[in-house]
């Protein structure tokens, strides 16, 4: 799955999956010669690289909206310090 720091096409870190998702926004599929520019701003990848990358991201969001993917069980938990603080607040 794309969502993993694995994918076909090599190892993505976080910060490459965050640059991927920033040039996602800012080239769209109408910008001329998108995968270039996203290959670019992502760093280290080719245009085929994030092409495919892209692909796998598209595949995953529908496996997820189609049901396909279970939602996690969660346990309840007292949550993260935090949280906790957030929930004491008395906002008036």
């Amino acid at each position: 799955m794309a969502s993993s720091s694995m994918s076909a096409s090599g190892s993505w870190s976080v910060k490459d999956n965050k640059a991927f998702e920033k040039a996602l926004a800012v080239y769209d599929k109408e910008t001329p010669d998108r995968w270039y520019n996203v290959a670019h701003a992502v760093g280290g990848k080719t245009p085929e690289e994030v092409k495919r990358h892209y692909e796998l991201l598209v595949q995953d969001v529908k496996h997820i909206e189609s049901g396909r993917v279970p939602f996690p069980n969660y346990k309840k938990t007292g949550g993260s310090e935090e949280e906790k603080r957030m929930r004491n607040l008395n906002l008036q």
